[in-house]
């Protein structure tokens, strides 16, 4: 019997997780039959990405949550200038150089922003903060029956499993009604951090670690408790919980057109609960090209360091990055991770921001030459772009060039990275999808425009 079930334990292994020879003769007729020739998106004006050639987005709605500008008008023309990132009209440099001159934490405050669209007073942050903290709770055995069973290696994996597994708890999951949608978004805020570190641990614990659960603590920040119920020892600075604050902020939202958001947009349209349209824009943000960017910027840097002799020499550090663009380095894709941006030419306001913070934590935590390293990067890159490549606009460090950096030096593990994005991006999805459930009665339908000509059915016999 034993032999039996290893026989066919061995069997399912080969069929379902393998790449078989079959499996690649069968890969090539369907690349065969699904190349489109390139020139035709031009012929046909299609938009790739929903961009034209200048890069400029689609229109495809409107909103009133968040805007990203990085052109102005001089003389009637559009010019580049120092990228500026907006919540509810309120640039960003200025929100956050509010909450840290009232020395608190920001994440609550700019949630109600985007939320309810005004900066609430004292009183009703203070009410706001209550709310959450009455929801930072799971169902009953949730730990234990769903976090806890056959735990991912993959966070993002994980917490979409968790989010849609909470449909089930809730006797209204399918009631699109605002008031019933806010209370959701509301939980899943709440919620998100815990989602994200039990899920860590119960991978860790299955691997033979130790296994730790704390639960939140009411008087503490969201970004205070995502640091305490991560690390065993409880312990952490007050820089480093406002650095993450920073970043939850900094990441909460980013105009309507990014891919996720636009994910929420398109699947709120359809109809769907908001436990399936979260885990749609967590498998959007899950994407290499998009939340998983910061972990590419790091695994490059560890690569980069590896392979130079020298940190602080130029040369070494302009060789690596013209390898890189030629597809000999790393994981050769042709690519400097964390440079360039669709919408910002000059600068990107998120890691103009971030960069002040960053320097001061790497001089805490004594990262000073892999700082200095980055920065080094940050000004040779664009130049080596421009030389390499013919582009249409600036190139410029975004915010994933810094965020990785910053996660490695607070000590959390890479596996948490991306989650940590959706943890602050959790509320910007929540107030989109608010705005479409309230502005837009239509399902979102783009067209494209069919190649295959049409043709007669052949009979078996004659194939």
């Amino acid at each position: 019997m034993k032999g039996l079930i290893d026989t066919m334990t061995k069997t399912l292994e080969t069929t379902l997780f393998e790449v078989t020879p079959k499996i690649k003769q069968l890969a090539e007729l369907c690349e065969a039959s699904n190349a489109i020739d390139k020139e035709l998106y031009t012929k046909y004006e299609v938009k790739r990405g929903l961009r034209d050639l200048n890069g400029k987005g689609v229109l495809a709605g409107l909103t009133n949550i968040s805007d990203v500008c990085a052109k102005k008008l001089v003389d009637g023309v559009e010019v580049p200038c120092a990228g500026n990132l907006y919540y509810r009209g309120y640039n960003i440099k200025e929100l956050v150089k509010g909450f840290l001159n009232d020395k608190h934490f920001g994440f609550e405050e700019i949630t109600y922003l985007l939320l309810f669209g005004e900066l609430p007073n004292t009183k009703e942050l203070e009410d706001f903060k209550e709310t959450l903290i009455e929801r930072r709770t799971l169902p009953p055995n949730f730990v234990r029956d769903i976090i806890m069973k056959a735990p991912s290696r993959d966070m993002m994996n994980s917490l979409s499993r968790s989010i849609l597994n909470l449909y089930s708890y809730d006797d209204k999951a399918d009631d699109t009604s605002i008031p019933n949608v806010l209370r959701q978004c509301l939980n899943l805020i709440s919620q998100f951090p815990m989602l994200m570190v039990y899920g860590y641990h119960a991978y860790n614990y299955r691997m033979g670690q130790d296994l730790y659960i704390y639960a939140p603590l009411p008087e503490l920040s969201t970004a205070e408790n995502i640091l305490m119920m991560l690390r065993e020892n409880k312990k952490y600075t007050q820089f480093e919980a406002t650095v993450l604050d920073m970043a939850l902020v900094l990441h909460m939202d980013h105009g309507g057109g990014n891919n996720s958001t636009f994910t929420t947009h398109v699947v709120t349209s359809s109809g769907t609960d908001t436990y399936s349209t979260m885990a749609a824009a967590m498998a959007s943000l899950k994407g290499p090209k998009h939340g998983g960017a910061n972990i590419k910027v790091t695994s490059m840097f560890a690569d980069m360091k590896e392979h130079l002799t020298d940190w602080t020499d130029e040369e070494q550090v302009r060789r690596y990055l013209v390898d890189l663009l030629d597809k000999k380095a790393f994981d050769q894709k042709g690519l400097i991770y964390g440079m360039g941006h669709a919408i910002y030419s000059v600068s990107d306001p998120r890691a103009d921001i971030f960069k002040d913070f960053v320097k001061r934590l790497a001089a805490e935590k004594g990262y000073e030459k892999e700082y200095a390293l980055y920065e080094m990067v940050e000004s040779m890159a664009p130049k080596v772009i421009g030389e390499k490549r013919k582009i249409y606009k600036g190139v410029n460090a975004n915010v994933d060039f810094y965020s990785g950096l910053v996660y490695e030096m607070l000590e959390l593990p890479k596996e948490l990275y991306t989650p940590i994005f959706a943890a602050a991006r959790v509320v910007g999805w929540s107030a989109h999808r608010l705005e479409e459930l309230k502005n837009v009665d239509k399902i979102i339908r783009p067209a494209y425009k069919p190649l295959a000509p049409y043709r007669d059915y052949v009979k078996m016999e004659d194939r």
